[in-house]
C-alpha cells in the first residue's frame, strides 16, 4: 500500500482544505454576492401578465366589433346576432363549417381588394376564383 489515501494520518493532502478554510470564509460575502441571483419579484410579474392579458382581450373586443361592422350585421339586434352566433357554434356539420370558412375567405379577399388602390384591382370587378363554387355575391353557402 505505497498509495497515498485520503484520510490517512500521513498524508497531508487531506488537511490542505481544512488549513485554508479561513482563507475561505474570508471572502465568502463577496463571493456570495458575485454568485447570487436577484429575487424574482413575482407580484410584478403577474400584474404585467394580467394587464397584457386585459390588452388582448380589449383587443379582440375591438376586432369582434369591427368584425361585426364590416360584414353589414351591426343592422341586426344583439338578440338576432347572439341567437345566430349560437347557431353557428353549435354547427357540427364540416360541409357548412367550409362553406362558411370559403365564404369567409371569400369576403376578406374582397374586403383587401377593396382597399387596394385603383391600379391593383382586377378590371373586371368580380373577383377571379377558379374552381370556386361560390357566386361573386356570395350567395352560395349562407345558412
Amino acid at each position: 500500500m505505497d498509495r497515498a489515501v485520503p484520510n490517512r494520518p500521513g498524508n497531508i493532502e487531506a488537511f490542505r482544505q481544512v488549513l485554508n478554510y479561513h482563507l475561505c470564509i474570508d471572502n465568502f460575502p463577496e463571493r456570495l454576492e458575485a454568485t447570487m441571483r436577484k429575487p424574482r419579484d413575482y407580484d410584478a410579474e403577474l400584474k404585467a401578465l394580467e394587464d397584457k392579458a386585459r390588452e388582448l382581450k380589449a383587443r379582440k373586443v375591438q376586432q369582434l366589433g369591427e368584425l361585426v361592422i364590416a360584414t353589414g350585421a351591426d343592422n341586426l339586434t344583439a338578440d338576432e346576432l347572439a341567437g345566430a352566433l349560437v347557431a353557428l357554434a353549435e354547427t357540427k356539420d364540416p360541409a357548412k363549417r367550409e362553406a362558411w370558412a370559403k365564404r369567409g375567405a371569400a369576403f376578406f379577399r374582397s374586403k383587401s381588394r377593396r382597399s387596394a388602390p385603383a391600379s391593383d384591382r382586377d378590371a373586371g370587378g368580380a373577383p377571379a376564383q377558379p374552381g370556386s363554387a361560390l357566386p361573386p355575391s356570395g350567395g352560395a353557402g349562407a345558412a
